[in-house]
C-alpha cells in the first residue's frame, strides 16, 4: 500500500479503506512500520500510542463491517504536532515542564479530526514552546531534514513536515505564528496551508506550562500534506467556529476566484531589499514561473505599495509578543532582557501599523487574486544550535552573517497581517534542496490560494519523495 517511490495521498488511503482493500488495523501497522524504518534517521515522531491506536482501528473495522459510516477519515492513522493537546497521549510542547503531561481533552481541531474517524497514533517533534524555525529541544533532541540529514526541516512544525514527507503519516496538523507550517513545508518539499487568522480554532495550543485555554494573536493551525486535494480536504474538516461562537456564527468562505491557470490574476514578488533572497532560491521560483507562463499563466512582477521593512519589523514584534511563553509576574523588565513584554500602548502602536498594512494589502488584491513570493530567503540551513534567537546566522552563499530574524522575514510579513498563505513545492536548487513558493491571498480567500496551488501542482509538478527516510 505504501509504495516508497509513490507515496499515496490521504484520499488514496481513504478510498482503499472504504473499498475494504485494506483494513484500518493493517494500515496502522504499515504506518508504524514506516516509523520504525525512517524515524531513527529523522527523529520526527517522538511519542507513540500504538496500543490505543490499534484498539481504535479495530473499532473502525468492526463498524465498517457492520455497515456503519464511521466518518470521512474513518481508520486513517495520523500523527499530531506535539504542541497540541491530545487526549490520552503525552503532549509536551517540547518543554521539560510538560514532560509527563497527558491531557484529558483534545484541542478542538484535534477533536474534529478524531470525530471524523482519524486514528491518532503519535506526536511529532518541535522546538520548545514552538519557538524556533529549527526543530530541536532538550526532551527529544533534533529532527533532521529528509532531503539532507545535516540540515533542519524547519520549525516549528518540523517533525510534522518530515513525517509527512517520508510517509510516516498521511497528513499532519501544524501550527503557524511566524511561519511554523510554511517554513517546514518549503524545507521538506510538501504542501502546507496557513489559514486566514480565526478560521480554524486554536484552543489547546501548548505555548507555556499552563497553556491550552487561550488563543494567541497571529497564531493559526493548518494542514501539512503531500497533495493539494488532501490539503483542501483537511482544511474543510477543520474550518469553522467552536462553541460558544458556533451558536450564532457560521463560516461561509467565498469560492475560489479562479480555477483555471489562465484565469488567475497573478503577481510575482521574488526578491526585495528588506529580506534579500539567495539567487539559487530565486532561480527555482523563476523556473517555476516560466513553466506557469508556458501553461498559460499571465504574471506581473508586482508588490504592495508599503514599506516592507517597516511592516515586517512591526509584524515580527507582534509575533514575538504572541509567541513568548507567559512570564512570571515576579520577573522584571531587566530580567527579561530582549524578551521584555510589550506594554498595551506599545502593542496598539504596532497594531496600527498592521492595520495600515492590511489596508494596503487589500488595495493590492483589488488588482490581483494572488501574489507568489518566497517562503524563505534561503534553502534549508544546516543545523545551528543552540538556537541563536536574536543573533546572526551565516549566509551560505556569501558567508556573511545575517540576522536570524531574516529567516521569518517573508512569512512574518504575511502572517502578522492575518492573510491566508498556501505553500506549494516549486522544485529543487542546483544542490538538490527543496524550495516552496508562498501563495498569498486576500483576507478569507483561502480557497483561492489553495486553488492556485493546484494549478502549480498541475503545471510545475507536485510532491516528490525525499531521498532520506525512503528505502531503495
Amino acid at each position: 500500500m505504501t509504495d516508497s517511490r509513490n507515496l499515496p495521498t490521504a484520499i488514496d488511503l481513504m478510498t482503499a479503506l472504504e473499498r475494504r482493500e485494506i483494513s484500518a488495523r493493517e494500515l496502522l501497522r504499515e504506518h508504524l512500520d514506516a516509523v520504525a524504518a525512517h524515524n531513527p534517521a529523522l527523529n520526527a515522531v517522538v511519542t507513540l500510542a500504538a496500543e490505543r491506536a490499534a484498539d481504535e482501528a479495530a473499532t473502525v473495522d468492526e463498524r465498517r463491517a457492520a455497515g456503519d459510516s464511521p466518518g470521512p477519515l474513518a481508520g486513517l492513522p495520523i500523527t499530531i504536532k506535539d504542541a497540541l493537546q491530545t487526549a490520552g497521549i503525552r503532549s509536551t510542547g517540547g518543554a521539560p515542564e510538560l514532560a509527563e503531561n497527558v491531557p484529558d481533552v483534545d484541542a478542538p481541531a484535534v477533536a474534529r479530526l478524531r470525530d471524523a474517524g482519524a486514528v491518532v497514533f503519535g506526536k511529532t517533534n518541535l522546538p520548545c514552546w514552538s519557538g524556533d524555525v529549527q526543530t530541536f529541544n532538550d526532551l527529544f533532541g533534533t529532527t533532521n531534514n529528509p532531503w539532507d540529514l545535516t540540515r533542519t526541516p524547519g520549525g516549528s512544525s518540523g517533525g510534522a513536515a518530515a513525517a509527512v514527507a517520508t510517509g510516516m503519516t498521511p497528513f499532519e496538523l501544524g501550527t503557524d505564528i511566524g511561519g511554523s507550517v510554511r517554513i517546514p513545508a518549503s524545507n521538506c518539499g510538501i504542501y502546507g496551508h496557513k489559514p486566514t487568522f480565526g478560521v480554524i480554532p486554536t484552543l489547546g495550543y501548548l505555548d507555556h506550562a499552563e497553556g491550552g485555554d487561550t488563543e494567541a494573536d497571529v497564531n493559526v493551525f493548518g494542514p501539512l500534506t503531500r497533495s493539494v486535494d488532501d490539503l483542501e480536504m483537511v482544511f474543510d474538516l477543520l474550518a469553522g467556529p467552536t462553541d460558544p461562537a458556533a451558536r450564532g456564527w457560521s463560516l461561509d468562505l467565498p469560492p475560489a476566484a479562479a480555477t483555471e491557470l489562465g484565469e488567475f490574476r497573478i503577481a510575482a514578488w521574488l526578491d526585495d531589499p528588506f529580506c534579500p533572497v539567495d539567487p539559487r532560491v530565486r532561480a527555482v521560483h523563476e523556473r517555476a514561473l516560466e513553466r506557469l507562463e508556458a501553461a498559460g499563466a499571465k504574471i506581473d512582477l508586482a508588490r504592495p505599495e508599503f514599506d516592507a521593512a517597516e511592516m515586517t519589523a512591526a509584524g515580527g514584534l507582534l509575533i514575538s509578543a504572541a509567541a513568548s511563553p507567559v512570564l512570571s509576574a515576579a520577573e522584571t523588565d531587566e530580567d527579561q532582557g530582549d524578551d521584555r513584554r510589550l506594554t498595551h500602548i506599545e502593542w496598539h502602536h504596532l497594531n496600527r501599523i498592521r492595520i495600515a498594512g492590511r489596508r494596503q494589502w487589500a488595495s493590492f488584491f483589488e488588482g490581483y487574486h494572488i501574489v507568489l513570493c518566497p517562503v524563505l530567503p534561503v534553502a534549508p540551513i544546516v543545523h545551528q544550535q543552540p538556537a541563536p534567537g536574536g543573533s546572526n546566522w551565516a549566509d551560505p552563499l556569501t558567508g556573511h552573517d545575517r540576522p536570524y530574524r531574516d529567516l521569518i522575514g517573508w512569512t512574518a510579513l504575511v502572517g502578522s497581517a492575518y492573510l491566508p498563505s498556501t505553500v506549494a513545492p516549486l522544485g529543487l536548487t542546483d544542490t538538490g534542496l527543496p524550495v516552496g513558493g508562498q501563495i498569498v491571498g486576500s483576507f478569507l480567500s483561502d480557497r483561492t490560494t489553495i486553488a492556485f496551488a493546484r494549478a502549480i501542482e498541475e503545471a510545475v509538478g507536485g510532491f516528490t519523495p525525499p531521498p532520506h527516510g525512503t528505502p531503495d
